[in-house]
């Protein structure tokens, strides 16, 4: 089934109150007391509503054991993830699973996935239909406006909440120093609303644990794991990625063959998604055993690279790669043995390749890394606009639509059919 934006976004509101509701309610039986569990002021734990659309958006093809799995595996890198940014950006932890079993530092534990997977099973299977068809019971301009009315309140409390807990540690300070009564005003109203949410948060959290900020060398360039490091590696990873792929369909189909996902240049977005972002996740378990890195890397690898699938199908129409003809797969987006790989790769970018990529990033001087950074950054956002654009003609040409627009017209001029065929060899059409 195919939702609508506005059906999404109240599928998001639906189950994040339901989540709100969910964790109010465990929360009170263990603390004897109501708490407002969630992030935010208003009655939302935005974690549900974010995990159940990207459910439901990449995942309403599977069914039985693989939508339980699939569910399992995307909501509990949602956990894993948001566990992370919180301890990031408020150097806090305000969950810890250390004492349920099979607990992965703390973040997350086998027990609370299972549950993620039942809770997302259900929703596609049930839930998602009951919801849409509440909504569909209300006129199409109320529900439109509805929708709207609750978009700009959440947007307005998630980014106060952000700004007040962004700034806890040196606040209190800054309006402590303030000397001009607008300012000694402004501060007292200011400190209220810090100590308003600062208590909600701590009420609804009481076993949050203090954690230690990573302090970065200002002498460094990109030292540790920060923006600067993970942009650079993404270039390294998606050059690198390109080049690998390149040289395996030579090998095994005996043909040189563009694997890029960009008209400009030899980057493959995938690969330079999946280094950045296996580095930002497993960063501080990049001394682990190889076992545990093989695992998880099968994992989210596989998981990553059915996602890529499901998203360029929906984006451009298109898809880049089909694995039917290949034992174990599933849907053609994803196969058992190229699985294995992500597990390989994984071992051997964390135990071989990053410390000496990781080693020369850190060599660039500082000024210069940070406008090189800056200079990719840019061309690879223009590179990924062009080439969506280029796409998307692309698939309107297969179709028979005819260029009317300016851009419709250049893109069938720089990129014919033939020229997007030399960059996609592999992609197919889909309705």
């Amino acid at each position: 089934m195919v939702y609508t934006g506005y059906e999404l976004a109240w599928l998001f509101f639906c189950y994040s109150f339901l989540g709100w509701i969910l964790e109010t309610v465990f929360a009170a039986l263990r603390q004897k007391r109501f708490v407002n569990r969630g992030l935010i002021t208003g009655p939302l734990c935005v974690l549900y509503g974010l995990a159940a659309v990207l459910i439901t958006v990449y995942l309403p093809e599977l069914g039985g054991i693989w939508l339980f799995l699939g569910c399992t595996i995307l909501a509990t890198v949602a956990e894993w993830g948001a566990g992370r940014l919180i301890e990031r950006f408020y150097h806090e932890r305000w969950w810890d699973y250390s004492g349920l079993p099979w607990n992965l530092d703390g973040y997350i534990c086998l027990p609370m996935s299972a549950m993620w997977g039942v809770l997302g099973f259900v929703a596609v299977k049930w839930g998602n239909y009951l919801l849409t068809v509440l909504f569909s019971l209300l006129p199409q301009t109320i529900g439109h406006v509805l929708i709207w009315i609750i978009v700009v309140m959440t947007a307005l409390d998630c980014v106060a909440t952000a700004i007040i807990l962004g700034g806890r540690s040196d606040r209190l300070e800054q309006w402590e120093a303030a000397d001009a009564w607008f300012a000694r005003l402004s501060g007292r109203i200011g400190k209220w609303i810090f100590r308003q949410v600062d208590r909600r948060i701590h009420k609804a959290y009481p076993n949050a644990k203090k954690q230690e900020a990573v302090v970065p060398k200002a002498e460094v360039f990109a030292y540790g794991c920060g923006f600067y490091k993970l942009v650079m590696l993404f270039f390294v990873g998606a050059f690198l990625g390109d080049l690998t792929e390149t040289v395996y369909c030579r090998i095994t189909a005996g043909e040189w063959m563009s694997r890029s996902s960009v008209v400009w240049g030899p980057f493959s977005l995938v690969w330079g998604g999946a280094i950045a972002g296996a580095t930002a996740l497993l960063y501080r378990y990049r001394n682990k055993s190889d076992g545990f890195l093989f695992v998880t890397g099968t994992f989210l690898g596989g998981a990553y690279e059915y996602l890529c699938s499901v998203f360029t199908e929906i984006v451009f129409g298109t898809v880049f790669w089909d694995y039917s003809w290949m034992p174990f797969n599933l849907g053609g987006r994803i196969n058992l043995l190229y699985c294995f790989f992500w597990g390989i790769a994984a071992v051997v970018w964390f135990k071989k390749c990053y410390p000496f990529v990781s080693k020369w990033i850190e060599k660039l001087p500082v000024k210069a890394g940070k406008i090189l950074t800056w200079v990719l950054l840019v061309f690879m956002c223009c590179n990924i606009l062009v080439s969506g654009m280029a796409l998307t003609r692309y698939d309107e040409r297969s179709r028979g639509i005819d260029a009317e627009s300016g851009w419709q017209r250049t893109m069938d001029e720089r990129f014919p059919d033939e020229r997007m065929e030399r960059i996609y060899p592999n992609a197919k059409s889909v309705e």
